[in-house]
Protein backbone atom coordinates (compact mmCIF):
# COMPACT_ATOMS: atom_id res chain seq x y z
CA UNK A 1 0.00 0.00 0.00
CA UNK A 2 1.10 3.37 -0.50
CA UNK A 3 -0.12 6.64 0.23
CA UNK A 4 0.31 9.74 -2.19
CA UNK A 5 -0.92 13.12 -1.81
CA UNK A 6 -2.66 14.05 -5.50
CA UNK A 7 -2.93 17.94 -6.33
CA UNK A 8 -0.24 19.34 -4.15
CA UNK A 9 0.46 22.58 -3.67
CA UNK A 10 4.35 22.52 -4.15
CA UNK A 11 5.52 20.36 -1.56
CA UNK A 12 2.52 20.92 1.11
CA UNK A 13 -1.10 20.08 0.86
CA UNK A 14 -3.02 18.06 -1.90
CA UNK A 15 -5.62 14.64 -1.01
CA UNK A 16 -4.15 12.02 0.49
CA UNK A 17 -4.94 8.79 -1.22
CA UNK A 18 -4.79 5.37 -1.02
CA UNK A 19 -2.95 3.07 -4.06
CA UNK A 20 -2.17 -0.59 -3.96
CA UNK A 21 -1.38 -2.43 -7.04
CA UNK A 22 -1.42 -6.29 -6.88
CA UNK A 23 -1.83 -9.56 -9.11
CA UNK A 24 -5.69 -10.19 -8.21
CA UNK A 25 -8.57 -7.88 -6.55
CA UNK A 26 -9.45 -8.82 -3.31
CA UNK A 27 -12.92 -9.65 -2.61
CA UNK A 28 -14.98 -6.41 -2.30
CA UNK A 29 -15.86 -6.46 1.33
CA UNK A 30 -11.77 -6.76 2.28
CA UNK A 31 -11.41 -3.83 -0.19
CA UNK A 32 -13.85 -1.95 1.63
CA UNK A 33 -12.19 -3.07 4.85
CA UNK A 34 -8.83 -2.06 3.50
CA UNK A 35 -9.86 1.56 2.42
CA UNK A 36 -11.60 2.13 6.13
CA UNK A 37 -8.40 0.77 7.43
CA UNK A 38 -6.17 3.72 5.60
CA UNK A 39 -8.96 6.05 6.71
CA UNK A 40 -8.52 8.39 3.35
CA UNK A 41 -11.29 9.70 1.32
CA UNK A 42 -11.06 7.15 -1.50
CA UNK A 43 -8.02 3.83 -1.95
CA UNK A 44 -7.37 2.70 -5.33
CA UNK A 45 -7.09 -0.67 -5.83
CA UNK A 46 -5.25 -1.04 -9.27
CA UNK A 47 -4.50 -4.74 -11.25
CA UNK A 48 -3.31 -5.42 -14.21
CA UNK A 49 -4.99 -7.19 -16.94
CA UNK A 50 -3.53 -7.12 -20.37
CA UNK A 51 -1.71 -4.05 -20.75
CA UNK A 52 -4.75 -2.08 -19.11
CA UNK A 53 -5.54 -1.84 -15.82
CA UNK A 54 -8.24 -2.44 -13.95
CA UNK A 55 -9.20 0.28 -10.89
CA UNK A 56 -11.65 0.43 -8.45
CA UNK A 57 -11.94 3.17 -6.00
CA UNK A 58 -13.51 2.93 -2.11
CA UNK A 59 -13.88 5.13 0.67
CA UNK A 60 -14.46 4.38 4.01
CA UNK A 61 -17.69 3.88 3.61
CA UNK A 62 -18.87 2.76 0.55
CA UNK A 63 -17.27 1.38 -3.23
CA UNK A 64 -17.23 4.87 -5.89
CA UNK A 65 -17.04 4.89 -9.75
CA UNK A 66 -14.65 7.32 -10.80
CA UNK A 67 -12.03 9.12 -8.06
CA UNK A 68 -10.15 11.59 -9.65
CA UNK A 69 -7.39 12.66 -6.90
CA UNK A 70 -6.92 8.93 -5.95
CA UNK A 71 -6.16 8.31 -9.80
CA UNK A 72 -3.71 11.30 -9.45
CA UNK A 73 -2.20 9.16 -7.47
CA UNK A 74 -2.18 5.81 -8.84
CA UNK A 75 -0.94 7.98 -11.79
CA UNK A 76 2.24 8.76 -9.31
CA UNK A 77 2.69 5.29 -8.67
CA UNK A 78 2.69 3.79 -12.17
CA UNK A 79 5.13 6.37 -12.97
CA UNK A 80 7.58 5.93 -10.26
CA UNK A 81 7.79 2.14 -11.09
CA UNK A 82 7.43 1.86 -14.95
CA UNK A 83 8.88 5.49 -15.86
CA UNK A 84 6.77 7.73 -17.16
CA UNK A 85 4.11 7.45 -19.77
CA UNK A 86 0.42 7.26 -20.31
CA UNK A 87 -1.33 4.43 -18.48
CA UNK A 88 -4.96 2.90 -19.89
CA UNK A 89 -7.05 2.45 -17.31
CA UNK A 90 -10.83 0.51 -17.03
CA UNK A 91 -12.94 1.61 -14.22
CA UNK A 92 -16.23 0.01 -13.46
CA UNK A 93 -18.19 2.38 -16.24
CA UNK A 94 -15.81 3.82 -18.07
CA UNK A 95 -12.64 3.43 -20.22
CA UNK A 96 -9.67 6.62 -19.12
CA UNK A 97 -6.23 6.98 -18.91
CA UNK A 98 -3.64 9.25 -16.29
CA UNK A 99 -0.34 10.40 -17.61
CA UNK A 100 2.88 10.30 -15.04
CA UNK A 101 6.05 11.84 -15.39
CA UNK A 102 8.82 13.57 -13.60
CA UNK A 103 9.53 17.34 -14.46
CA UNK A 104 12.29 19.56 -12.20
CA UNK A 105 11.86 16.84 -9.59
CA UNK A 106 8.14 16.82 -9.29
CA UNK A 107 5.81 14.53 -10.32
CA UNK A 108 2.82 15.68 -12.78
CA UNK A 109 0.20 13.96 -13.36
CA UNK A 110 -2.51 14.03 -15.40
CA UNK A 111 -6.02 12.28 -16.30
CA UNK A 112 -8.58 12.04 -18.95
CA UNK A 113 -11.80 12.06 -17.20
CA UNK A 114 -14.88 9.97 -18.46
CA UNK A 115 -17.34 11.86 -20.59
CA UNK A 116 -19.01 14.90 -18.98
CA UNK A 117 -22.39 16.29 -19.02
CA UNK A 118 -25.08 18.55 -17.17
CA UNK A 119 -28.40 19.46 -16.21
CA UNK A 120 -29.87 21.96 -14.22
CA UNK A 121 -30.99 21.00 -10.76
CA UNK A 122 -34.18 20.61 -9.56
CA UNK A 123 -35.35 23.26 -7.05
CA UNK A 124 -36.49 21.29 -4.55
CA UNK A 125 -32.90 19.66 -4.47
CA UNK A 126 -31.41 23.28 -4.28
CA UNK A 127 -33.61 24.32 -1.56
CA UNK A 128 -32.36 21.21 0.45
CA UNK A 129 -28.86 21.71 -0.17
CA UNK A 130 -29.22 25.41 0.88
CA UNK A 131 -30.71 24.52 3.85
CA UNK A 132 -27.88 22.25 4.74
CA UNK A 133 -25.50 24.16 4.71
CA UNK A 134 -27.19 27.45 5.63
CA UNK A 135 -26.95 29.33 2.73
CA UNK A 136 -29.67 31.90 1.44
CA UNK A 137 -30.80 31.79 -2.44
CA UNK A 138 -28.96 35.79 -2.32
CA UNK A 139 -25.79 33.94 -2.00
CA UNK A 140 -25.98 32.05 -4.73
CA UNK A 141 -24.04 32.99 -8.00
CA UNK A 142 -26.44 34.54 -10.87
CA UNK A 143 -24.42 33.60 -13.99
CA UNK A 144 -24.01 29.70 -12.79
CA UNK A 145 -26.89 28.45 -11.79
CA UNK A 146 -26.93 25.29 -9.70
CA UNK A 147 -26.72 22.26 -11.38
CA UNK A 148 -26.19 18.17 -11.75
CA UNK A 149 -22.88 18.01 -13.00
CA UNK A 150 -21.30 14.36 -14.07
CA UNK A 151 -17.51 13.96 -15.06
CA UNK A 152 -17.37 9.88 -13.95
CA UNK A 153 -19.48 10.21 -10.73
CA UNK A 154 -22.17 12.69 -10.38
CA UNK A 155 -22.39 15.81 -8.34
CA UNK A 156 -24.42 19.04 -6.87
CA UNK A 157 -22.41 21.93 -8.32
CA UNK A 158 -23.41 25.82 -5.92
CA UNK A 159 -21.72 28.24 -6.89
CA UNK A 160 -22.03 31.18 -4.58
CA UNK A 161 -21.25 34.86 -4.96
CA UNK A 162 -18.41 35.89 -2.05
CA UNK A 163 -15.14 34.11 -0.85
CA UNK A 164 -16.68 34.55 2.55
CA UNK A 165 -19.61 32.46 1.60
CA UNK A 166 -17.41 29.67 0.72
CA UNK A 167 -15.15 30.12 3.43
CA UNK A 168 -18.16 29.76 6.43
CA UNK A 169 -19.65 26.43 5.00
CA UNK A 170 -20.75 24.25 7.55
CA UNK A 171 -23.43 21.24 7.93
CA UNK A 172 -24.15 18.12 9.92
CA UNK A 173 -22.66 14.96 8.56
CA UNK A 174 -25.55 12.91 8.77
CA UNK A 175 -27.87 15.13 6.98
CA UNK A 176 -25.70 15.58 4.08
CA UNK A 177 -25.06 11.55 3.57
CA UNK A 178 -28.87 11.49 3.68
CA UNK A 179 -29.26 14.11 1.04
CA UNK A 180 -26.65 12.64 -1.10
CA UNK A 181 -27.81 9.28 -0.93
CA UNK A 182 -31.18 10.29 -1.83
CA UNK A 183 -30.15 12.31 -4.72
CA UNK A 184 -27.86 10.24 -5.93
CA UNK A 185 -24.68 12.32 -5.77
CA UNK A 186 -21.19 11.39 -5.07
CA UNK A 187 -20.29 15.28 -3.38
CA UNK A 188 -21.81 18.37 -3.60
CA UNK A 189 -18.98 21.48 -4.86
CA UNK A 190 -19.35 24.46 -3.53
CA UNK A 191 -17.81 26.91 -5.72
CA UNK A 192 -16.60 30.24 -6.04
CA UNK A 193 -15.72 32.16 -9.47
CA UNK A 194 -12.79 34.31 -8.52
CA UNK A 195 -12.54 35.13 -12.12
CA UNK A 196 -13.10 33.25 -15.39
CA UNK A 197 -10.77 31.23 -15.44
CA UNK A 198 -9.75 30.70 -11.02
CA UNK A 199 -12.33 28.86 -8.74
CA UNK A 200 -12.22 28.64 -5.12
CA UNK A 201 -13.69 24.94 -4.06
CA UNK A 202 -14.72 23.18 -1.37
CA UNK A 203 -16.39 19.02 -1.38
CA UNK A 204 -18.37 17.45 0.99
CA UNK A 205 -18.27 14.09 0.91
CA UNK A 206 -20.40 12.84 3.10
CA UNK A 207 -21.87 10.24 0.91
CA UNK A 208 -18.42 8.43 1.50
CA UNK A 209 -18.44 9.35 5.18
CA UNK A 210 -15.80 12.11 4.52
CA UNK A 211 -16.69 15.71 6.08
CA UNK A 212 -14.77 17.63 3.00
CA UNK A 213 -11.99 16.46 0.56
CA UNK A 214 -9.19 19.08 0.03
CA UNK A 215 -8.87 18.10 -3.89
CA UNK A 216 -12.04 16.65 -5.68
CA UNK A 217 -10.20 15.34 -9.74
CA UNK A 218 -13.64 14.19 -10.03
CA UNK A 219 -15.85 16.96 -9.66
CA UNK A 220 -13.39 19.42 -10.99
CA UNK A 221 -14.06 17.56 -14.28
CA UNK A 222 -17.69 17.75 -13.46
CA UNK A 223 -17.68 21.32 -13.24
CA UNK A 224 -14.99 21.76 -16.12
CA UNK A 225 -18.04 20.07 -18.29
CA UNK A 226 -21.06 22.05 -17.14
CA UNK A 227 -19.05 25.31 -17.64
CA UNK A 228 -17.98 23.93 -21.09
CA UNK A 229 -22.11 23.59 -21.18
CA UNK A 230 -23.13 27.07 -20.14
CA UNK A 231 -20.99 29.04 -22.66
CA UNK A 232 -18.63 30.10 -19.22
CA UNK A 233 -15.70 32.22 -20.37
CA UNK A 234 -13.21 29.90 -19.46
CA UNK A 235 -10.89 30.01 -22.58
CA UNK A 236 -9.57 27.01 -22.77
CA UNK A 237 -8.97 25.96 -18.70
CA UNK A 238 -9.67 26.90 -15.43
CA UNK A 239 -7.97 26.10 -12.39
CA UNK A 240 -9.05 25.38 -9.10
CA UNK A 241 -7.91 25.79 -5.68
CA UNK A 242 -9.58 23.66 -3.14
CA UNK A 243 -8.69 22.21 0.71
CA UNK A 244 -7.77 26.07 1.88
CA UNK A 245 -9.97 26.36 4.39
CA UNK A 246 -8.98 23.06 5.40
CA UNK A 247 -5.30 24.30 5.72
CA UNK A 248 -4.43 21.29 2.88
CA UNK A 249 -4.32 24.13 0.02
CA UNK A 250 -4.29 21.61 -3.63
CA UNK A 251 -4.36 23.29 -6.98
CA UNK A 252 -6.45 21.71 -10.00
CA UNK A 253 -6.09 22.63 -13.08
CA UNK A 254 -8.94 21.17 -15.70
CA UNK A 255 -8.95 21.61 -19.63
CA UNK A 256 -11.63 22.03 -21.63
CA UNK A 257 -12.48 20.95 -25.61
CA UNK A 258 -14.59 22.59 -27.59
CA UNK A 259 -16.87 19.33 -27.98
CA UNK A 260 -19.71 18.95 -25.62
CA UNK A 261 -19.87 16.08 -23.41
CA UNK A 262 -16.36 15.54 -24.33
CA UNK A 263 -13.47 14.24 -21.74
CA UNK A 264 -11.96 16.74 -19.09
CA UNK A 265 -7.96 16.92 -18.75
CA UNK A 266 -7.62 17.31 -15.06
CA UNK A 267 -3.71 17.55 -13.90
CA UNK A 268 -1.58 18.35 -11.22
CA UNK A 269 1.42 17.77 -8.80
CA UNK A 270 1.34 14.68 -6.35
CA UNK A 271 3.70 13.96 -3.48
CA UNK A 272 4.37 10.62 -1.45
CA UNK A 273 3.51 10.99 2.21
Amino acid sequence: MERVAAFSDGGAGGNPAGVWVGQTHPAAARMQAIAAGVGYSETAFAVNEGGVWRVRYFSPESEVPFCGHATIALGAVLARRFGAGVFSLQLNQANITVEGRLCDGALKVALQSPPTRSAPAAPALVAEALALFGYTPGQLDARIAPALAHGGADHLVVCLNSRAALAAMRYDLAAGRSLMARAGLVTIMLAFAENDRLFHARNPFASGGVYEDPATGAAAAALAGYLRDLGWPHGGAIDIVQGEDMGMRSRLRAEIGPVAGGSIRVSGTARSI
